[in-house]
């Protein structure tokens, strides 16, 4: 135990060197525990309701409407429960669930940029905004004058394994994790430097991810929310909880340090000490990622046998060998780490030097071992995935990826798109239904938005988010001519990454030439816009939820996670439910729609909302496959009958050989 003096002491030179320097020394599990031992003996001290704010290099003060307070902790359900049940008019309160991102906090208003500052006053950081991108509910892109939005400033996961492995410090380093990458930024006087050098912000609308259930519900929910906060894209320390009412909310007032109707739930970082056994070197995009396996620990009620160990250098750097006793950390992510090793008895090493796939010689690029070997099946294998994702084709995962690749003997998208039912067909565990869902699917791929079809191309470094950034810049006709320099000064792009672009461009020419006979190309301007309004969904489905999420965009809708009264339709798996979201649809007598119907709904031109609920239709169920004829109509045969087979959707189906 230390006296409140020490305390003071320590938790003061702690935020200075979080806050101020951006270099901590210690955990937040560390810094939190010693803010928790300051409260036990000084529950008023004013260290517990100090707001702090990242020094950054401003343009000057600006005072906030209204006050951007840090949020009550909570290190267990039970303290979040208690906090609920305080507040809380019944169990049927609804409460939101939200990440608490790891970055630095900001509102955009009015073409300004504002930190969080000490709650009452912010910096301004306008300078800043050509760094960051928004990604807010329904909008990824540049700041816009007329937006006003609360949220973080963080770097996303895949930009900072991506970026910022070769972006430099002014010191000449590299640096060590998103978060001090964040506040170093914030601090720079001058950015241009930084920004030659494509680095790259985001600012996450608090409003973007929200899960919605019952203070009933919630001791359920809860360890579901978790694991899916925890696997978002974003650096997160915890979660936020708040009370869906936000006028209800805003009625309880504030503290002088957070608001009433909120409270955050941290993280706790566990670790354990394991036996390192076995290194295993799975294939990711344009690299092999080492996977340890070790003896089996328990962290946190959960048993581990498997933790990443991130890339190439961190082995090395580290000298990781097998028989090595290692330290195992369970945190903010749901795939442990290795974050410390003491060597063993017998170690032997677990570098691999050639490609398990292909048996070329691996090289090290950056931070990763990479096969540079373009014709290995797993690096084929890994950009079609990739290309596949971009496009959008929801049901096409890596298992009947690899099976079309080995039978059809598919190597582009375009040999996709060229698919017929007849062809699936012959992969393994697929019949006529299976093969009409995923023929459809492809289908309606093929209306691809320019900046799809860059992101497909796997240019490295340039996923969605750079990619509509580039292509509202030039257009796609113009990009496929632009030279280095003129990419090069494209917000975010710089010297490097534009390089790599025209060389893809100039290698896939042909390709994409081909590519374009194949698809509908259109701008991300003309993408749907939200005619039907608003969607919500409940209960278990099939597929996965951004599966309908996306089939909604489609129909005109924009998908909501939360039932409220301006909601248009809520779909539900079973409409007979008594769910919490059901039970207020209801109340609020909004339109509830069974999946079934909501699956033949046509796009948005045509869609419309049943005045009604609706209950599950009857279905007859898929024809036989001996009652189909299996020719496209298409297709020039010697013989001159040809029918067409009719889907489940009533679409017509090419199943030609």
């Amino acid at each position: 135990m230390h006296t409140i003096e020490e305390l003071e002491k320590l938790i003061s030179y702690h935020n200075e060197l979080y806050w101020k320097k951006a270099a901590p020394e210690i955990s937040d599990v560390e810094y939190d525990n010693l803010m928790r031992e300051l409260e036990s003996l000084a529950p008023d001290h004013p260290l517990l309701t100090a707001v702090h704010g990242a020094a950054v290099a401003a343009l000057g003060k600006v005072k906030h409407r209204e006050p951007m307070l840090s949020l009550d902790k909570a290190y267990s359900l039970e303290k979040v429960l208690e906090w609920a049940d305080k507040f809380v008019r019944s169990a049927d309160e609804m409460l939101l669930v939200q990440p608490k991102y790891d970055g630095i906090s900001a509102r955009w208003e009015n073409g300004m940029l504002v930190t969080r500052g000490d709650g009452s006053e912010g910096e301004d950081i306008s300078d800043k905004v050509p760094l960051i991108e928004l990604e807010s509910i329904d909008y990824t892109g540049k700041l816009l004058k007329q937006n006003y939005i609360r949220g973080e400033i963080v770097i996303r996961d895949d930009d900072f394994r991506e970026l910022y492995s070769r972006i430099k410090r002014k010191n000449g380093g590299v640096y060590k994790n998103s978060r001090n990458a964040v506040a170093g930024i914030m601090s720079l006087k001058e950015i241009d430097d930084i920004q030659a050098q494509g680095a790259k912000l985001t600012l996450v609308d608090y409003r973007k991810i929200s899960y919605s259930c019952s203070r009933r519900e919630l001791p359920e929910y809860f360890a579901e929310f978790l694991e899916k906060i925890e696997n978002l894209p974003y650096p997160t320390d915890g979660v936020v909880i708040k009370l869906a009412d936000e006028a209800y909310a805003a009625s309880l007032g504030n503290t002088a340090h957070h608001p009433r109707g909120a409270i955050a739930f941290k993280f706790t970082n566990i670790r354990r000490q394991s036996v390192l056994r076995k290194v295993v070197w799975s294939f990711g995009k344009n690299c092999l990622t080492p996977v340890a396996e070790i003896d089996p620990v328990e962290i946190g009620g959960v048993t581990i046998t498997h933790a990443t160990l991130h890339n190439l250098q961190n082995v090395l750097d580290r000298d990781i060998q097998l028989n090595d006793t290692i330290e195992v950390e369970r945190a903010g992510d749901v795939i442990p780490y290795i974050v410390n090793s003491l060597p063993g008895e017998n170690r032997i090493p677990v570098v691999i030097s050639e490609c398990p796939c292909c048996g070329s010689t691996l090289e090290q690029h950056g931070p990763e071992l990479c096969c540079v070997n373009k014709d290995c099946f797993e690096v084929r294998l890994q950009n079609l995935l990739a290309a596949v994702r971009n496009i959008g084709i929801e049901r096409l995962g890596e298992p009947t990826l690899r099976k079309m690749m080995n039978t059809l003997k598919v190597k582009s998208l375009r040999d996709i798109f060229e698919l017929k039912v007849i062809d699936i067909m012959q992969l393994e565990s697929f019949q006529i239904k299976s093969a009409e869902n995923l023929y459809h699917e492809i289908s309606k791929a093929r209306q691809v938005t320019d900046y799809q079809l860059l992101a497909s191309l796997n240019i490295p470094h340039v996923g969605l988010n750079v990619a509509r950034v580039i292509v509202n810049a030039l257009g796609f006709d113009e990009l496929r001519t632009a030279d280095e320099e003129t990419l090069s000064n494209i917000a975010g792009v710089g010297p490097e990454r534009a390089k790599a672009i025209r060389q893809v461009l100039d290698e896939q020419s042909d390709f994409i030439d081909e590519l374009l006979s194949a698809i509908t190309l259109t701008h991300a301007a003309e993408e749907n816009t939200a005619v039907g309004g608003t969607i919500c969904f409940t209960g278990k489905m099939p597929e996965k939820r951004s599966f309908y999420e996306a089939l909604a965009r489609e129909k005109g809708f924009r998908s909501v996670d939360s039932v409220t009264k301006d909601l248009s339709v809520l779909v539900a798996a079973d409409v007979n439910d008594s769910s919490s979201k059901l039970q207020k649809a209801r109340k609020l007598n909004i339109k509830i729609m069974a999946l079934e119907e909501f699956l033949q709904m046509p796009a948005a031109a045509e869609a419309s909302i049943p005045d009604q609920p609706v209950m599950p239709p009857s279905t007859s169920g898929s024809p036989k496959v001996d009652e189909l004829p299996l020719f496209a109509p298409e297709d020039k045969l010697e013989s001159d009958k040809s029918d067409t087979l009719k889907s489940t959707t009533g679409e017509q189906l090419s199943l030609g050989f």
